[in-house]
């Protein structure tokens, strides 16, 4: 969506957080701040975000000391070099706690393609420095990618931001959501919290439900030395998953929403104002309307998508079919496929492929936040995990089941690869075994199949180098993006390539297997077997938590998974044996081992 003077103007009005147009240089000494006697610390750090060709988000959090205080006064300070020396925009503002005493400017009439160094100072006290990067025009060579999902901080340490910190190339990062999470002290992934000193605080130890609540938790999150390190880094490009609100947010409600939690859009806007409050997001007239644009030079169109709060219908259930008989399988298959059921709503989706229709760059990237690839396992597989759950739910050991589960993947793996070779003796019920299949993931793509063959369509129709980013797992994944057979657009094309993330910190598909890092060889083997029964999947990780690289060329889209040894400890180190890469070249939507 285009930036202009009158669109700042609106959003600021809106109240979702204070920010400020600055233009370049006004004069003011950045040490005439005010009171020196009003005690204030930068406890969170800086941000950047939301790049384009002329202009950056800046932003920090003043703590006052003092929780009588109302008001303060924020200077800041741009340059084009880390010492200052060549200063292109400063100002002043006031700060309140109407909007948590945070901040963002809007820096305006900058260089493309240029790093910007930037600091804040409030009452005698300057901020840390940070440094965000403008976005390129006309014609360029590489543009490179972290990307980044789920974050739970009592859930294990974040040395998968300090990675990123590390990272000498980057142009941004890309961050697909649940940055932070709803929970209480008590709630999801937190068994370890206290040994690892990761409790959340007393003030903010139950579920998150408030305005003051979000506040809150983003505040308790920002303290944490590898994200800060990550934000001063690198222009971060957000946007939202679920747990940002409730887990399994849809348009109206919440999986991890109760009636006696109050009325749920309420909830819902007040997480958003803290949302906008706190990330280095740019400012929209409507809160809920995220979705945007960016353009990196002739090379990369990249569209951040909004799967969650805007228009997502309310995900099926199994458990609303009665999928043991014929009429309830069919009611399943028709409620699957249905042309109204929405993901991304008219409007965004229209929006989405007319951009892609119309776009001259190379690649068409997609940063957003749930599973596109389709990925369907047999039902055995699917009762088993079901079976693990309803173990773990219990207080039972789910590890008496790994040797069942074992066993179950080996002989749907050996009948695969029968089929696959095309063995005359494969009878139909061992067919039956591997090819009846139903989706995994109802809350994915999969369960919104309608919008997701309109979208591929487009991309095949437009000749299109489609590459879509996702998170949400907790897994990394590689899936290859094809089109039904009865798509009326395109029938049976590769459309494009997905690559998905590893989380921060948040378990993932080897929590219901019982698997852990230790389980080398069963891993594996696991692993395996997974990409071997679900037809467009190449690749997957189970059990590692880390984040994703993406470097576009001319010729190819190259993918990077990078995995940190271990979250539970302060010491780590980056596994170099579980590093992964594929690639994508330009005019072949095909998934590629590097």
């Amino acid at each position: 969506m285009s930036f202009t003077r009158r669109t700042f103007l609106k959003a600021s009005a809106a109240g979702f957080g204070a920010a400020v147009l600055s233009f370049g240089l006004t004069g003011c000494a950045f040490d005439d701040n005010g009171d020196v006697h009003i005690p204030v610390s930068f406890d969170h750090g800086v941000a950047s975000g939301d790049p384009l060709n002329d202009s950056l988000i800046i932003w920090t959090r003043v703590t006052p000391k003092d929780t009588t205080t109302n008001s303060l006064k924020v200077q800041w300070q741009v340059a084009l070099d880390s010492q200052f020396t060549t200063i292109s925009h400063d100002g002043e503002a006031q700060i309140s706690s109407a909007t948590d005493f945070t901040l963002k400017v809007d820096l305006q009439g900058l260089r493309p393609n240029t790093a910007y160094y930037y600091r804040f100072n409030a009452h005698g006290k300057t901020s840390p420095v940070g440094q965000g990067k403008t976005l390129p025009i006309g014609d360029i060579d590489k543009v490179k990618l972290a990307v980044v999902s789920c974050a739970n901080y009592p859930a294990g340490y974040f040395h998968v931001y300090g990675e990123i910190a590390k990272q000498p190339d980057l142009d941004a990062v890309i961050h697909l959501g649940d940055y932070i999470y709803e929970y209480g002290n008590d709630g999801y992934a937190t068994e370890d919290a206290a040994k690892l000193g990761r409790l959340l605080p007393e003030d903010n130890q139950g579920e998150i439900i408030t305005l003051s609540d979000y506040r809150k938790r983003y505040a308790n999150y920002r303290l944490d030395g590898n994200l800060q390190a990550a934000h001063s880094h690198c222009a971060f490009i957000t946007v939202w998953d679920d747990h940002e609100v409730a887990n399994d947010t849809w348009r109206d409600g919440a999986q991890n929403h109760n009636s006696d939690e109050g009325d749920f859009s309420e909830r819902k806007l007040q997480a958003l104002q803290a949302y906008f409050e706190w990330m280095p997001i740019r400012n929209v007239a409507d809160k809920e309307r995220i979705y945007r644009r960016f353009e990196f030079g002739n090379l990369v169109s990249l569209y951040m998508l909004d799967t969650r709060m805007l228009a997502r219908d309310k995900p099926l259930d199994y458990a609303d079919f009665e999928l043991s008989t014929a009429t309830g399988q069919g009611e399943f298959v028709n409620a699957l496929g249905a042309d109204d059921r929405a993901l991304l709503g008219s409007e965004q989706l229209t929006w989405l492929t007319d951009g892609i229709k119309t776009s001259d760059n190379r690649w068409q990237v997609l940063g957003q936040q749930v599973l596109m690839t389709k990925m369907h396992l047999p039902i055995e597989v699917m009762l088993l995990l079901s079976s693990l759950q309803t173990t773990q739910a219990s207080g039972g050991d789910p590890r008496a089941m790994l040797a069942q589960a074992n066993i179950l993947f080996a002989e749907l793996a050996q009948i695969k690869i029968r089929v696959l070779k095309g063995d005359p003796t494969v009878t139909p019920a061992e067919l039956a075994r591997v090819e009846t299949t139903v989706p995994y993931n109802l809350d994915a793509w999969d369960g919104y199949a309608y919008e997701r063959e309109v979208l591929l369509g487009t991309a095949v129709a437009a000749q299109k180098n489609l590459v879509v980013l996702a998170g949400d797992t907790h897994n990394a994944w590689a899936g290859q993006l094809k089109t039904d057979a009865n798509n009326p657009i395109a029938a049976s094309k590769n459309a494009g390539v997905e690559f998905a993330t590893a989380s921060v910190s948040s378990p993932g598909l080897e929590e219901y297997l019982a698997l852990t890092t230790q389980d080398a060889q069963t891993v594996a083997q696991i692993e395996q077997v997974i990409a071997l029964l679900v037809n467009d999947l190449a690749y997957n990780n189970l059990v590692n938590r880390g984040y994703l690289t993406v470097t576009f060329t001319k010729e190819q889209a190259n993918a990077q998974w990078n995995y940190v040894s271990t979250i539970k400890a302060a010491d780590y180190q980056m596994l170099e044996e579980r590093k992964k890469g594929f690639i994508m070249l330009a005019g072949q939507p095909q998934l590629l081992t590097v």
